[in-house]
């Protein structure tokens, strides 16, 4: 029998909500902005003029440059930085991210039109749980960081990988973990592979660069939040913009890569059909197709 967790205790110790984090000070670096708080670093790095990396650095912490998804290499091309004595304005073309200084707040609008806002940062969620089961039943404590979002009441999101949910993904709460789930009929919250990112109905994307497991909540408590949890690793996601569906997917991949198409005597090998029993019943099938040349 699996052992039953009951969640006794969820409590969020905020390093980084806007009421409680202050504005100390900001740099330039290159392409790179830094602002400086009372409890970390914050990261701006244009990349073109329709994305946008935020990284937040927890005060203690190192900042890690490295991506596992990211290809595209940001060129030293000319950006704008305007500050005044309430906010900064950090920009190429028409997507802008601004920072309020007090109470501090970081949003993201393209072509003057607000998209997104962070809604409380950066914030490190304990969670204590009892298996009664344990023989010393001690207390389990678990640790995930989260950044999340506010949204508009009647935005779509789409997006997370394959999952059997339909279209209009808001509401759940998905896994991302890869698995698959075998045997499914009308839904399934798993499907083989998962994306973290979340695609917005006004034509933005955010795409969370980070490896480890962990959650996409896409408003499932109805309080217009989008989440990201995670276990462990970097704190930075990528806003992307686009002019049309088409550009949006454009400029994605070509943040993270695009795959070759394969070539063409290769497309012989495909068969509307799964789950062949042995090889000789696959060489069958092809022998016998009209559609596609046995070799």
């Amino acid at each position: 029998m699996q052992k039953i967790l009951f969640l006794l205790v969820i409590t969020s110790f905020s390093f980084a909500q806007n009421a409680n984090r202050k504005y100390e000070s900001n740099s330039l670096k290159d392409n790179v902005l830094n602002v400086v708080t009372s409890d970390g670093t914050y990261f701006f790095k244009i990349i073109t003029d329709k994305i946008i990396e935020t990284s937040f650095v927890s005060n203690g912490e190192t900042y890690n440059e490295n991506s596992h998804a990211v290809v595209l290499k940001p060129k030293r091309e000319k950006f704008f930085h305007i500050e005044t004595s309430k906010k900064i304005d950090f920009y190429k073309g028409n997507l802008v991210v601004s920072i309020q200084k007090e109470p501090f707040q970081i949003s993201y609008s393209y072509n003057k039109t607000n998209i997104l806002s962070e809604k409380n940062g950066y914030t490190k969620k304990i969670k204590i749980q009892i298996d009664e089961y344990a023989s010393d039943n001690k207390p389990k404590i678990d640790t995930t960081e989260t950044i999340d979002f506010n949204l508009t009441s009647n935005e779509i999101l789409y997006g997370g990988g394959a999952r059997v949910l339909g279209m209009n993904r808001r509401g759940n709460r998905l896994q991302l973990y890869n698995k698959a789930h075998y045997g499914y009929e009308t839904k399934a919250e798993l499907m083989n592979f998962t994306i973290p990112i979340v695609i917005s109905s006004k034509k933005y994307m955010v795409h969370f660069d980070n490896a480890p497991i962990g959650y996409l909540d896409l408003d499932s408590q109805k309080n217009n939040t989008l989440t990201y949890e995670t276990i462990s690793g970097r704190k930075t996601y990528q806003v992307i913009v686009g002019d049309s569906w088409e550009d949006l997917v454009s400029n994605y991949t070509l943040l993270t890569g695009r795959q070759p198409l394969p070539p063409r005597w290769a497309l012989g090998n495909f068969s509307s059909r799964f789950g062949y029993h042995s090889e000789a019943e696959a060489r069958k099938l092809l022998k016998n197709s009209k559609t596609i040349k046995f070799l």
